[in-house]
């Protein structure tokens, strides 16, 4: 039986469906075959754009999909027009829809894992979609109440304690409670996906210089080591909190299975410079597999044929290796 990977088109003005196209010519996997979910008629202007022949079955309906061989489910009875770089509200009902038929292939065990291209937040707003992003909509659609973002390259791994939230919220949303429920999520996923018998986790500071002993904040003492300190008791290692630029510029990252960073841009930032465009975004807590690229878009180089197919091919390939291993 082929390991078979759903690949969603993404927002149809942005980059995700030429890295698509770049990917399957690019990605020599043996016994994989890929399901792309979306409009034939994107594909096609894509295949154009990049002028490379759009060689794969199309079909419409979920018991048309063949059992083996790269296919294109088409879930829609419309053509329709991209405009790269562009946001509308048809892009973000495109992307969505695909998103959603793609996550129940999955759940239905038509295929094993879901790789999505990149979302405009703004367009699947502008659809009627209140979601933040893919993650907390595929929270839902799994029906999956804990969850939470990490980052992969390589040994290199990055969870969130809070993920697409306001900065100025970000403080007073890290508690014991959520830190102990991400703490936990992660180490799950280490040993039961990515198969480390003893995860090790370094968990980062809120404030500057670790709260210099509360003179900057308080988090550290109040909030933090105490839920470390649970944390620890029950058998879950880790050690911290680090201020973390010292702990990143220490190269101290690479005395750990898996980082839990704070808020978004304390663990992105860092871990993109790190993976030099080749980093994945992995969903922890999930009852599927899903990767992604850990870009976004790309509207102002869409349509250009100039996107680098680095990180989506990094996620296809996280995808086959989490299938393989649970296959086994």
């Amino acid at each position: 039986m082929e390991n078979s990977i759903v690949i969603t088109v993404g927002d149809m003005n942005g980059i995700g469906p030429e890295l698509i196209l770049k990917c399957l010519q690019a990605t020599e996997i043996s016994e994989t075959r890929f399901i792309l979910v979306g409009p034939v008629s994107v594909f096609r202007f894509y295949a154009n754009l990049i002028e490379s022949p759009l060689d794969i079955s199309v079909v419409y309906a979920t018991d048309s999909i063949p059992k083996s061989g790269n296919v294109i489910f088409d879930p829609f009875d419309t053509e329709y027009y991209c405009n790269p770089g562009k946001i509308s509200k048809i892009a973000g009902e495109v992307a969505m829809k695909s998103l959603e038929v793609g996550v129940s292939l999955v759940i239905n065990g038509i295929a094993k894992a879901i790789t999505t291209a990149p979302i405009s937040k703004e367009s699947i707003q502008m659809a009627g979609y209140e979601y933040s992003g893919h993650t907390e909509f595929l929270a839902e659609n799994t029906s999956c109440p804990e969850y939470t973002m990490m980052l992969v390259s390589g040994g290199l791994r990055v969870g969130l304690v809070t993920t697409h939230i306001p900065v100025r919220r970000i403080a007073d949303s890290i508690t014991q409670e959520v830190i102990i429920s991400k703490a936990k999520i992660i180490h799950n996923t280490l040993k039961t996906q990515f198969f480390i018998k003893k995860p090790k986790m370094a968990i980062l500071a809120l404030n500057p210089h670790g709260g210099d002993g509360g003179v900057i904040g308080t988090e550290e003492i109040e909030v933090i080591e105490p839920a470390m300190m649970a944390l620890n008791q029950m058998g879950i290692e880790c050690d911290g909190p680090f201020p973390a630029d010292g702990f990143f510029g220490s190269q101290n990252f690479e005395n750990y299975d898996a980082i839990v960073a704070m808020y978004h841009d304390q663990g992105l930032g860092p871990f993109k410079a790190l993976s030099f465009g080749r980093g994945v975004n992995f969903t922890a807590g999930l009852p599927i597999i899903r990767t992604s690229p850990d870009h976004g878009t790309a509207f102002a180089i869409a349509g250009k044929n100039c996107a680098s197919v680095d990180s989506m091919i990094e996620a296809i390939h996280l995808a086959i290796k989490l299938t393989l291993k649970t296959s086994t």
